[in-house]
């Protein structure tokens, strides 16, 4: 469970809704906080879209209520959310080349499998892209969930090649650790990818694991246990 997110909108209630979706919590459940942009606006700036950012973040007592007492995701979830999604994704694929998608039902979680000699480039660098769509589909497929449903998106098998990417560098950076007795810090990862790193350190006789920082930049951090 994510404990704060930045959210953006077109007003502050806009961004407020959106964040309150995502973290599947009541207003009263979250300590708000605009951030605002700090950088000069010209005079012709007054003519582009006001975008408004804010963060949430879930108090203490709600969080350890949500982890005790999280709703499970009913079947209605996952049909709402199905219908939604391809309703919405009918149209986003419908003028774009040699792309098209699937939808995968895993028990409470959806995966939208980007296909075809299109898919390559719903990537980006190091899945920035693939991350910005999972957000926008996983708003769009929630938006009458009455809880949350966790929406994935794949392109050409992106997501196992990046668990095994991360496996990798774990072990590696277990090595590193080991050999130098100098703690690492892990560039900002989402929690999906901080959870790979975890798993594959956890049975380390060498090293611990922890988590820093706030959300979108928390970041994973490897250290040398105090016994080896």
């Amino acid at each position: 469970m994510e404990k704060s997110i930045v959210v953006e909108g077109k007003t502050s209630t806009e961004a407020l809704e959106k964040g309150l979706k995502i973290l599947n919590c009541k207003k009263e459940d979250v300590e708000i906080k605009i951030i605002e942009n700090e950088a000069k606006r010209s005079f012709y700036s007054i003519l582009e879209p006001r975008v408004v950012k804010i963060e949430l973040k879930l108090k203490e007592k709600s969080l350890n209520n949500k982890e005790v007492s999280k709703q499970k995701v009913t079947e209605d979830d996952i049909k709402i959310c199905n219908k939604e999604l391809n309703e919405y994704l009918e149209k986003f694929f419908e003028n774009i080349e040699d792309t098209t998608y699937n939808i995968n039902q895993n028990e409470d979680e959806i995966t939208v499998n980007i296909l075809g000699e299109g898919a390559k480039y719903f990537i980006g660098y190091r899945g920035e892209t693939i991350k910005s769509l999972q957000t926008i589909f996983s708003l769009v497929g929630n938006k009458n969930t009455e809880n949350r449903v966790r929406v994935t998106v794949d392109a050409e098998n992106y997501n196992e090649k990046r668990e095994e990417t991360l496996k990798e560098l774990a072990k590696k950076l277990e090595k590193t650790v080991k050999r130098t007795g100098k703690k690492v810090i892990l560039e900002p990862m989402s929690a999906y990818e901080r959870k790979i790193i975890h798993s594959a350190l956890q049975d380390s006789e060498f090293v611990n694991t922890y988590s820093i920082g706030e959300e979108p930049r928390r970041k994973v951090v490897i250290e040398k246990t105090n016994n080896k």
